[in-house]
C-alpha cells in the first residue's frame, strides 16, 4: 500500500504559527480569573490549533513592509481572535450546527450553546481591546469593516439566504469573498498599514491577498468533498448536506482546481514584483494551494 505524503507547512509558517501561539497565550485571560467557565472556554478554542493564517499574513506583511517592534502581535492576535470567534457562532445549533472543529468537539457540544455564544462575544471584545491599543485608526477601522455588514457578516447572511437554491458564479463568489476573503484580505492589510506602506506596496499586498483569499476558499470547498475528517479536523460533506453554496457546486471540481492554481500563480507574480523580499509571502500561497486542511 502506497503511503499518502501529505505537504506540510513552510518553515517560515511553523516558525510563525509559533510566535502567534506564545502571544495568544500571554494576551488571554487565564483560567484562574473569573468567570472562570467562560475564560476556559476561551482557551478551549483558541488554542486547540489551526493554521493561524490570519495572523500570519499580518506578521508577513508588516515586515515585508519595513516594520519593527512588538506592536503587530497586537494585532496579530487580535485576527486570530476575531476568526476563532466567527467559527464559534458558525458551529452553533443555529447556523451550522458542527459537532467537530480543529479535531476537537465544537465548544458548545463542551461548554453549552449559552456559553459558546458568550465566548465569541468575549474574543470580539477583546479582539478590538486588542487593536485599539495599538493607537492606529486606520487599522481598527480596517477590521470593523471587514467583519461588518460589509465584510464577514454579509458574506454569512448571503450564505444563509442561498441554502437549498441554485446559485450563479457570481453570487457564489459574493458569500466567498466577504465570509472568507474580507478577513484574509484585511490581515494583510493591517500588516502593511502597521509598518506605514506606502500607497504602492498597500495596493500589491492587498491584490495579494484578494488572489490567495479566493483561492483559499475555493480549496476549502474542494477540500469538503474529497477531504477526510481525520486530516480536516472537522466533518467532510457539510456543504452538500446543508445545500452550500460551493465553486464545485457550480463550475465543477476540475474548474475549481483549475482556478485555485490560476489565482494563486497571479497572486504570487503581483507580490513578486512588488516586495523586495517575497520569499514567504510566495510560500503561503503555495502552501494555500495544496494544503489538505
Amino acid at each position: 500500500m502506497n503511503r499518502i505524503v501529505r505537504p506540510q507547512p513552510p518553515t517560515c509558517l511553523i516558525k510563525k504559527r509559533e510566535i502567534i501561539d506564545g502571544y495568544l497565550d500571554r494576551y488571554l485571560p487565564t483560567e484562574d480569573v473569573y468567570p472562570q467557565v467562560l475564560h476556559r472556554a476561551i482557551r478551549y478554542s483558541v488554542m486547540a490549533g489551526g493554521k493561524r493564517l490570519r495572523p500570519i499574513l499580518a506578521l508577513t506583511a508588516f515586515e515585508a513592509c519595513g516594520g519593527g517592534g512588538e506592536i503587530i502581535f497586537k494585532a496579530a492576535v487580535a485576527l486570530e481572535l476575531i476568526h476563532t470567534y466567527s467559527l464559534i457562532h458558525d458551529d452553533l445549533p443555529c447556523m451550522d450546527d458542527d459537532d467537530l472543529r480543529r479535531g476537537k468537539p465544537t465548544l458548545h457540544k463542551e461548554y453549552g450553546e449559552a456559553v459558546a455564544l458568550l465566548a465569541g462575544d468575549a474574543l470580539h471584545d477583546l479582539a478590538f481591546n486588542l487593536m485599539a491599543q495599538t493607537g492606529n485608526t486606520e487599522a481598527i477601522l480596517e477590521l470593523a469593516d471587514a467583519i461588518g455588514t460589509k465584510g464577514m457578516l454579509a458574506g454569512q447572511m448571503a450564505d444563509m439566504e442561498a441554502e437549498g437554491r441554485s446559485l450563479t458564479l457570481d453570487e457564489v463568489m459574493f458569500i466567498h469573498t466577504h465570509k472568507t476573503g474580507k478577513l484574509i484580505r484585511s490581515s494583510v492589510r493591517i500588516g502593511a498599514v502597521l509598518a506605514g506602506a506606502n500607497e504602492e506596496k498597500l495596493t500589491a499586498v492587498t491584490r495579494y491577498a484578494e488572489k490567495i483569499g479566493y483561492a483559499f476558499q475555493i480549496i476549502d470547498d474542494i477540500l469538503d468533498i474529497e477531504g477526510d475528517v481525520e486530516t480536516l479536523g472537522k466533518p467532510v460533506g457539510s456543504d452538500v448536506k446543508n445545500f452550500k453554496a460551493t465553486f464545485p457546486a457550480v463550475i465543477g471540481l476540475e474548474e475549481s482546481r483549475r482556478r485555485a492554481r490560476e489565482l494563486t500563480d497571479e497572486a504570487v507574480e503581483i507580490i513578486s514584483s512588488a516586495i523586495k523580499q517575497p520569499d514567504h509571502f510566495v510560500q503561503i500561497a503555495r502552501f494555500i494551494e495544496c494544503r489538505q486542511n
